[in-house]
């Protein structure tokens, strides 16, 4: 598996994708349900969970969470494909900031994103680790793939990357 990391925006060297389709995920965690439409946001950030326990999502959401205001006009939108009661279970792990944690039943809108899918992990087969960046019109300005589940992009460097789109 190839890592991908694309910066969809213009003088970037690449050419802007089509809008996202609006989409409503669930909160698994008890919160209000998020729709993209009504994100009040310049950007949203999707983080693509993996499925069941993953000691990296675990890191990489705390670390996204706690630093989430050192990125304001940002949504953090944390995406697990797990059940409501597992996704609740693994959130009780990592809550300590009071997150939502959304559904997504059965990977829908990861593969509706085109996430790639045949990543082995824990006895199972899932889509791969992924951040996708939205704008405030829903148009995909980065999408980050990682190559297995350790493989994220980090705070900083999406900080750099959204200091870079607004210029």
């Amino acid at each position: 598996m190839k890592k991908y990391v694309f910066a969809l925006a213009l003088g970037l060297g690449f050419a802007a994708q089509a809008q996202v389709q609006d989409f409503t995920l669930p909160s698994a965690t008890g919160g209000a349900a998020f729709t993209l439409s009504a994100a009040e946001s310049d950007y949203v950030a999707l983080h693509f969970l993996l499925k069941t326990e993953c000691p990296y999502c675990m890191r990489h959401t705390m670390t996204y969470a706690t630093r989430s205001e050192e990125l304001p006009g940002v949504r953090q939108v944390f995406i697990k494909p797990d059940t409501r009661e597992e996704i609740q279970e693994w959130a009780a792990k990592v809550d300590d900031v009071g997150l939502d944690i959304y559904q997504d039943e059965n990977a829908k809108l990861a593969r509706d994103m085109g996430i790639p899918y045949g990543y082995k992990f824990h006895g199972q087969v899932v889509h791969y680790p992924a951040l996708i960046l939205l704008d405030k019109e829903g148009n995909e300005v980065l999408r980050f793939v990682g190559e297995h589940n350790g493989d994220r992009m980090s705070f900083d460097d999406l900080v750099a990357r959204i200091d870079a789109l607004k210029k």
